[in-house]
């Protein structure tokens, strides 16, 4: 595959659609596992937890699960292990999102549980089933992402699949939605490159399950582009960051919950009026003049973050090329976080 891209970023960010078909699959070939997952009833609690990317994909479930009247939290694993382990008791299911499997924190704080009387229910989701979190685990799911070298693409995708752990979903359209997006990739990108222009000041704005693409696709620009983007809830922005809008702002509205469609739309119509450059990343909707709109066609909302992340992953990949870096190599971080 690698030859067909000029480097492996731009082409783990078009191997995504078969990522997310061959995630689907495997949650029915892992269904004897699902099943020995405990119920969330009787008291007991549902944790979410990660590091980065990983960690941002739980923002879907969490979401998906309230609207259901199932209260899930998420914490990410540093927290966990430093100042938040007593509330692990053992009626607890935490379920532990990991690429590599191998993240220090991760690796450290399900040890440590593991290690203590009364400890929770771990049910492990990684990349992959040879590695340290998935032996520890009570329950070990495979998202099937296949091997990836850059900032997480293919396995963000995968991973919110399975986090979703419904075999009745329509992965299939998420997938058929990611390749709509990557359509003419090169062209895409560089459109994607000229809207933002030289502006300084790039956020990323978005409610419930959306904050998953959100909080990935500012982790993305950092990481692949080095360019210092920020994600915040939609609501949030008015309270104080709203005065960042302006000309030398550029704003990417991920709207994708149906709940708030019509605030988003409005929210959208003033940062073109302040002189902000707005992006927005919908299901449906009407046009809001001023505004660039990219749709992303009828998507399980669990599921909407995986095509709402690719113009992200494309503006990074074409800031990164422009920049002069190496799209999808690290200097100072690293694919496994080996040290807390």
């Amino acid at each position: 595959m690698l030859e067909k891209f000029p480097d492996p970023f731009l082409a783990e960010i078009s191997a995504q659609p078969e990522a997310i078909r061959r995630a689907a699959a495997g949650l029915h070939d892992q269904l004897a596992a699902l099943r020995r997952v405990p119920a969330v009833r009787n008291g007991r609690s549902l944790v979410f937890t990660g590091m980065g990317g990983s960690y941002d994909a739980c923002y879907a479930p969490v979401t998906a699960l309230a609207s259901a009247g199932i209260t899930g939290v998420m914490v990410d694993s540093a927290e966990l292990l430093y100042f938040r382990r007593p509330t692990l008791a053992g009626g607890t299911v935490l379920v532990v999102v990991s690429q590599s499997g191998e993240s220090a924190e991760v690796i450290r704080l399900v040890e440590q549980l593991n290690g203590e009387r009364g400890r929770p229910f771990t049910v492990s989701i990684t990349n992959g089933l040879d590695n340290t979190l998935a032996r520890l685990a009570n329950v070990a799911l495979d998202t099937r992402a296949g091997h990836e070298q850059g900032p997480s693409t293919m396995t963000f995708g995968a991973a919110l699949v399975v986090l979703a752990t419904r075999v009745d979903m329509d992965a299939g359209a998420a997938a058929d939605a990611v390749e709509a997006v990557l359509d003419t990739v090169k062209d895409r990108a560089g459109q994607l490159r000229a809207w933002l222009g030289d502006r300084p000041i790039l956020t990323l704005l978005a409610r419930g399950a959306g904050r998953a693409a959100s909080e990935m696709g500012a982790l993305t620009l950092k990481e692949a582009a080095r360019f210092p983007a920020e994600a915040m809830e939609s609501a949030q922005f008015r309270h104080g960051p709203l005065e960042l809008a302006g000309n030398d702002a550029a704003v990417v509205l991920i709207a994708t919950e149906p709940a708030t469609r019509s605030v988003d739309t409005r929210l959208a119509a003033e940062l073109v009026a302040a002189g902000a450059a707005v992006l927005r990343l919908v299901c449906d909707g009407e046009p809001v003049t001023g505004a660039e709109t990219i749709s992303l066609g009828s998507v399980d909302r669990t599921l909407a973050s995986a095509p709402a992340l690719v113009p992200i992953q494309l503006l990074a990949w074409r800031l990164a090329v422009d920049r002069g870096f190496h799209p999808g190599t690290y200097t100072r971080a690293s694919k496994i976080t080996k040290h807390e």
